[in-house]
């Protein structure tokens, strides 16, 4: 798989991956990283973590890939079609306001995503999806029935456990993303967190589905990332 480091480019094959994430404690996923903010703030924050940054585009994360730590690494792939080098690897995984062909296949529109999301995660890893109320409105979806669509791609690709909550503007300007401090300062400033878990064996009734409580899910968004810090 390609990575790459400020201009510079290089492959990375499966024992190379795998010797440099057995570093680790942890090993963060997070996909359509955009300008990789997100993964270097992680990989900064957590030194125990390997904090891989995922996006079809590589010139978005040159710049933020330059300056990243031994822990931060930046591949270049399709969220659509993940690298084989990264089977059963990830502990966590990020989907940080996904726009385009990506949010449209968390929706439901590709019933292979959800699938591929859990080949590369570990047995019972988490998974957090944070999504922008205007772009949902944009490609027609309501809010409301967001979650419902959500919670049946990743049920049939294995997920299960998911709890939403709505993200106010001020959790917004805490999440270290470009795209959270846009929508937190915009007209709408509202978003939505959904948190699932690789489920052990596939379920059999969407009923083990059915939505949690949502109580101290903002607080969650400490796991990986300090809110009162910035990348």
């Amino acid at each position: 798989m390609d990575t790459i480091h400020g201009k510079h480019t290089r492959t990375l094959d499966a024992a190379g991956f795998h010797a440099l994430a057995s570093r680790y404690d942890n090993v963060l996923l997070d996909l359509g990283a955009g300008d990789g903010r997100y993964t270097l703030h992680t990989a900064r924050r957590r030194p125990d973590c390997l904090s891989i940054g995922l996006d079809a585009c590589a010139d978005g994360m040159r710049k933020t890939s330059r300056t990243a730590p031994p822990n931060a690494l930046y591949i270049v792939a399709n969220a659509l079609v993940l690298p084989e080098e990264l089977a059963n690897t990830a502990s966590h995984m990020t989907i940080n306001f996904p726009w385009g062909s990506l949010l449209t296949a968390l929706l439901g529109a590709d019933p292979a995503l959800a699938v591929g999301l859990r080949a590369v995660i570990c047995q019972s890893a988490t998974m957090e999806i944070r999504l922008n109320l205007g772009a949902l409105a944009q490609i027609g979806c309501s809010p409301e029935a967001a979650p419902d669509l959500v919670r049946q791609a990743l049920w049939n690709g294995g997920f299960s456990g998911l709890r939403t909550c709505g993200l106010s503007a001020a959790e917004l300007r805490a999440c270290p993303t470009t795209w959270a401090k846009r929508l937190a300062y915009g007209r709408d400033p509202r978003g939505l967190l959904l948190q699932a878990r690789r489920a052990p064996e596939h379920p059999s009734t969407l009923r083990a589905l059915g939505a949690l409580p949502a109580t101290s899910l903002s607080q969650q968004q400490t796991l990986y990332y300090s809110p009162e810090g910035s990348a």
